[in-house]
């Protein structure tokens, strides 16, 4: 994580440098609420305890990405999206509905959203690695963390969901939509 102090309030970050902390915050805030709607159907059952208990683990490291994020837009003047109050809709949304459609659904979602992530983070820490060393290793750190989300998330069955293909190429396509949108709103 950034250990720079925050900039001065005239102070303009890089523009694209901009565009994926705003991007990288607004996807972790949405993986957060992913994460919950998932949790707030499989909380309620003895019977599903077990995958519960992995979304909240997830959940608490998505979340350490977020208060990273949270913290270096606050240190780089950068604004947050103004898509956040959408984004978080449907991020719980979205883990509501696939957790409705069963554990391995759930599972499916993560993969897909981890899929675009992980390459996200893996491109930019690529793209930022020579001018700005500190954030390349941020980027590279939580990809890691998102490949162990994806990993775990196949190992338990996500090619298993009723209608998995179609489900992955549908939430492959909105994760690709909301960083568009999210880079310049």
């Amino acid at each position: 994580m950034s250990k720079t102090a925050p900039k001065p309030a005239g102070h303009k970050t890089n523009p694209r440098i901009a565009e994926m902390l705003r991007v990288d915050h607004a996807g972790e805030y949405g993986a957060v609420a992913i994460y919950r709607g998932q949790q707030a159907v499989f909380g309620r059952s003895a019977k599903t305890r077990e995958i519960a208990a992995q979304l909240a683990e997830m959940e608490a490291e998505e979340q350490k990405h977020l208060d990273a994020f949270d913290k270096l837009l606050v240190e780089r003047n950068v604004r947050p999206t103004a898509m956040t109050p959408i984004w978080n809709v449907a991020g719980y949304g979205l883990g509501v509905v696939t957790a409705l459609m069963g554990e391995k659904a759930a599972h499916a979602c993560t993969e897909a959203v981890e899929n675009v992530i992980e390459q996200h983070y893996g491109a930019q820490a690529e793209e930022v690695a020579a001018d700005e060393p500190e954030l390349a290793a941020t980027f590279a750190e939580f990809r890691e963390d998102e490949l162990h989300h994806r990993d775990t998330a196949v190992e338990q069955g996500a090619h298993d969901a009723p209608g998995y293909g179609l489900l992955s190429r549908v939430i492959t396509a909105g994760c690709h939509a909301a960083i568009k949108i999210t880079e310049k709103i």
